[in-house]
């Protein structure tokens, strides 16, 4: 069940908007909890699939580390130039390894509709090739904000 967002309802986009945001912006931040409880945080790239956020992490990194001994995190997407185009997207919730790690070259029906929407975000292509340094995080998110500061000059 994911918690709805309380504050900003006049600028939250709808759950279209926030499908289509998703799947034109193509770099994400993602928030992990050190072990001494600090924050770390560092781009990526993503596949929204209406669900879930897909992250292509690599494994020998700081956010792969963190998320084996605590699987929160936050991923925000945003956009915008000036203040009054500013938009974006926070997703929080907790994330699972799907596949193996590092990804192999063996097909994985559970990845394909996933891998096939990355390769064709990122290369424009049909196929995805794993490169045997990353692996598949799927974030189940428990609370999705999000805001559009356009809707401002609309009057909404």
């Amino acid at each position: 069940m994911v918690r709805q967002q309380r504050r900003g309802r006049a600028i939250a986009m709808t759950p279209e908007e926030v499908d289509a945001f998703l799947a034109e912006e193509r770099t994400c931040r993602a928030a992990t909890v050190g072990k001494d409880g600090s924050p770390h945080v560092a781009p990526l790239w993503f596949v929204w699939d209406g669900t879930f956020v897909w992250l292509n992490s690599v494994v020998r990194s700081q956010r792969w580390t963190d998320l084996e001994r605590d699987p929160r995190i936050a991923v925000v997407v945003d956009g915008g130039e000036e203040f009054g185009d500013l938009r974006g997207v926070e997703i929080r919730g907790t994330v699972r390894v799907v596949g193996d790690v590092p990804r192999g070259t063996d097909p994985d029906g559970a990845l394909h509709g996933v891998e096939l929407a990355f390769a064709r975000k990122y290369t424009g292509k049909d196929e995805f090739v794993a490169d045997g340094r990353h692996a598949w995080l799927r974030v189940t998110p428990e609370s999705i904000a999000s805001w559009d500061f356009r809707k401002f000059r609309r009057g909404n």
